[in-house]
């Protein structure tokens, strides 16, 4: 009698089994739960994972480039951008995130990231009708005219010699200096820093728009100011 109740309670749990459509726990659904690393292409998704360490969960507040600057992607332009992200900047912070250059993202991947900085962050048309510097020149910067074209547009904010003022730090140190490319400093003088109230090329309150050449020359004063080796010498005392 006990073998004949435990076998018909086996049939039973069969027979449940099979009227649930067998959705066991632990069953293989048709497709993977988790997709391959290489197969995701949501653009908020691989921003997350990729870009937001450095420019900021928005776009914003990051170390690096506010992305969620019109200004800026109208600037450097859509094709230029996806070689950044593709190449990256050697010697500089930004790695190469395709995998033609030893990165870890698919083609369709680095199009998912460039057009979604577009999609979301981009204004068509913004500098229709405005003279903006070029996002490279062809022209010869002159240090000591910089100087001088620092301190008339950028002491307000950076002090004096870019010495630092209330709220911001030095943008002389040679530590910083040492982290940022030339191209990086004309990019962010030009298109400026909207997350951090820094204006743009032409928005310098009772002053005229800044020129190439005017762009030009603060990058070779600041680039000036580059030293061999940056950073303090250890103090003989902590050792």
């Amino acid at each position: 009698m006990k073998v004949t109740c435990i076998w018909a309670s086996f049939v039973l749990a069969l027979v449940a089994l099979g009227s649930t459509g067998c959705n066991a726990p632990g069953k293989p659904k048709p497709g993977p739960e988790v997709p391959r690393p290489d197969q995701i292409v949501s653009f908020p998704v691989l921003y997350q994972q990729n870009c937001s360490a450095c420019h900021g969960d928005s776009g914003q507040h990051g170390v690096d480039v506010d992305l969620n600057n019109p200004t800026y992607l109208a600037l450097a332009g859509e094709t230029r951008v996806r070689q950044i992200v593709e190449n990256g900047v050697p010697g500089r912070l930004m790695p190469a995130f395709g995998q033609s250059a030893g990165g870890m993202l698919t083609e369709q991947q680095i199009d998912s990231i460039v057009h979604g900085l577009y999609s979301t962050w981009g204004k068509p048309g913004i500098l229709d009708g405005k003279n903006i510097p070029p996002y490279a020149t062809t022209l010869t910067g002159d240090a000591q005219k910089g100087h001088e074209t620092f301190n008339t547009y950028c002491a307000s904010c950076h002090g004096e010699d870019g010495k630092g003022n209330e709220g911001h730090g030095p943008i002389t140190d040679p530590t910083y200096l040492a982290l940022v490319s030339n191209q990086y400093l004309r990019t962010t003088i030009i298109a400026g820093r909207p997350d951090l109230k820094m204006p743009a090329w032409n928005e310098h309150e009772q002053l005229a728009a800044m020129t190439d050449q005017d762009v030009t020359n603060v990058v070779a004063w600041l680039a000036s100011q580059r030293v061999e080796f940056p950073g303090q010498q250890y103090s003989e005392t902590k050792r």
